[in-house]
């Protein structure tokens, strides 16, 4: 065996003084990487596993990189110079345990909330109404509510509506988001807050924030304070008194400062690295009319104090946000540590692009619609949830698929199918199937040289695993079918009828004649349908940013008005209208 003495491996940590816990917890690692890696251990692998065990080091990863780098060098040398077995004898000599490392299995839900007390959560959901919600929001709706659940919490349903000029609130959505939160959820919100009509409480604070001087009018224009604020000098404003601070508020709220003409700032220290959070602003003036409230108020606070000072009055406990928002976390804890308050504990993810819908903005949404290019809110091109649920998407799928996304803070990109996944496993087991023929060939069914067969009708599942009970009933009338003419084309004539019979097409002529009633080789299956059990249709498919309609022959059984059905051999589709005259129509929800 060969020798180890339990001397440090390290070769280059004197940067570092480190303690020999830390020193053996990296050791450690580096010898397992090795020995599972042939001697080819990697740092960013064993940097992993230490922040994994040893989360009071996650706030010092980068200094950890020249002693992670230096112990998994040295495990390799040795490893190298005197094989695999080596490195294998120093870990069973110092930590045994290491060599039956477990699998790490999939997290099943969200992971625990840090310092949460069952019954006490409050958590927030805080759109801003200037449209309905949209895919994205609903990973806000279902974590949010998902863990209320988890905690026999609260989640507060929070409109942030102060913005009357750049993203003014569209009055009708109040309405659509409360709704298509409790589709989402599963339940109402349990408080619900429009924060236009809590101005009051704002500017209280505001005006408390400038008697107790940590925080100031600002009159510079926004490109004088930036070269000050980035030079670390101190703005000529700061330094007024609080009586003169208090004359110019009140004269911001008279209407006596025209927009652009003054800004409340919170003081911090000049010296943080980060020029953004140095007297970052809290309110401004606005006078354009609010949608709701009107003209009632001249100043309005920009949303991380809003925001900040209603997650206090309402007692959020947790926060789960973007991780593009950590600096409104340093900015509102910094305005949290002047009022004497601590700040709830915060989670961040990361962004999520959805490849079919990487260039939608519910802004850009809202112009678009404005202008006639989409139909409305519910354009099934849109990445709106009004549209997702008239395609069909369940809402407990949208919700599996984000809970199992969780809060990774990796910024990722994922195809509709991910989720349409999702939805195949929700909704398959209770969508009946049908037959859509598009492009239709009219048939007549021979089966004169064929004897026996299921008669003039026959039964069909109305599901093929039977998690539908019972069967749809076929009557053939005059053996008049109708196929796909792209499916005669594509099989030479030579094909099986699903569930029925194979047949030979006759060139030249419309006649089917049966050549086995059970499957006598491997012709191709394709579906089909009796004339008399069909009805005219007309399947909408998102194509791109196209709609593109395909017209065809839709069997007629027990057809319900909004269902959704499996269209053999096409996908899913919602039945959208059924008219007295006229065809069917179905928009397609998914393969």
């Amino acid at each position: 065996m060969p020798h180890f003495t339990g001397q440090p491996l390290i070769l280059m940590a004197d940067a570092q003084d480190w303690d020999a816990d830390t020193i053996a917890t990296v050791r450690k690692y580096a010898l397992q990487n090795a020995v599972e890696y042939d001697g080819a251990g990697q740092a960013g692998s064993v940097l992993g596993r230490l922040l994994g065990e040893r989360a009071d080091l996650r706030g010092r990863a980068r200094d950890l990189k020249e002693l992670v780098e230096s112990e998994v060098a040295a495990a390799n040398q040795l490893a190298a110079s005197e094989g695999v077995e080596a490195a294998h004898a120093a870990l069973a000599a110092t930590n045994p345990e290491a060599l039956q490392r477990q699998k790490q299995q999939k997290r099943v839900g969200l992971k625990e909330l840090p310092e949460a007390i069952r019954g006490e959560v409050v958590l927030r959901f805080a759109p801003n109404p200037n449209g309905p919600l949209t895919l994205g929001h609903a990973r806000g709706v279902a974590i949010n509510s998902e863990y209320a659940k988890m905690y026999d919490g609260k989640v507060v349903l929070r409109f942030d509506d102060t913005d009357t000029k750049v993203k003014p609130p569209l009055p009708e959505a109040y309405d659509w988001i409360e709704a298509q939160y409790e589709w989402l959820a599963g339940r109402p919100a349990d408080i619900i807050i429009r924060a236009s009509e809590r101005m009051p409480v704002y500017l209280a604070h505001a005006e408390q924030m400038l008697s107790g001087d940590f925080g100031y009018v600002c009159r510079c224009t926004a490109s004088d304070f930036k070269q000050l604020r980035d030079a670390r000098e101190v703005c000529p404003c700061r330094t007024r008194s609080v009586e003169e601070n208090l004359a110019d508020w009140q004269a911001m709220n008279d209407g006596e400062i025209a927009e652009g003409g003054a800004v409340v700032r919170v003081k911090t220290d000049l010296e943080l690295p980060n020029p953004a959070l140095r007297d970052w602003p809290a309110l401004r003036i606005q006078h354009t009319a609010h949608p709701i409230v009107g003209k009632a108020h001249n100043v309005w606070p920009l949303l991380d104090f809003q925001s900040a000072i209603e997650d206090h009055e309402q007692g959020v406990t947790h926060i789960v946000r973007g991780k593009d928002l950590m600096d409104s976390t340093r900015k509102q804890t910094l305005l949290y540590e002047h009022f004497g308050w601590t700040y709830p504990q915060t989670l961040y993810w990361g962004r999520v692009k959805i490849h079919e819908f990487g260039g939608f903005s519910t802004s850009g949404m809202r112009a678009a619609i404005e202008n006639g290019e989409y139909s409305g809110w519910d354009d099934p091109r849109l990445p709106t949830l009004a549209a997702l649920r008239r395609r069909g998407f369940d809402a407990a799928a949208l919700r599996a698929f984000w809970i199992d996304l969780g809060l990774t803070q990796k910024d990722i990109s994922i195809s509709m199918q991910t989720i349409e996944s999702f939805n195949s496993s929700e909704i398959d087991a209770r969508c009946e199937r049908r037959s859509f023929v598009r492009g239709p060939r009219l048939l007549s069914l021979d089966a004169s040289g064929c004897s026996g067969g299921p008669g003039t009708s026959i039964s069909n599942a109305r599901h093929p695993d039977g998690a539908v009970e019972g069967s749809r009933k076929w009557e053939l009338g005059d053996g008049a079918i109708l196929i796909e003419a792209a499916d005669a084309d594509d099989t030479g004539g030579s094909l099986r009828l699903k569930d029925y019979a194979d047949v030979d097409i006759d060139a030249g002529t419309s006649v089917a004649r049966v050549e086995s009633w059970s499957r006598s080789d491997r012709r191709a299956i394709v579906h089909w349908l009796p004339q008399i059990m069909a009805r005219k249709a007309r399947l909408t498919r998102v194509i791109g940013h196209d709609l593109v309609v395909e017209e065809g022959m839709l069997e007629g059984f027990e057809l319900v008005d909004g269902a959704i059905v499996q269209l053999e051999r096409v996908g899913f589709a919602r039945i959208e209208s059924l008219p007295d005259d006229g065809p069917v129509e179905l928009l397609f929800l998914h393969g």
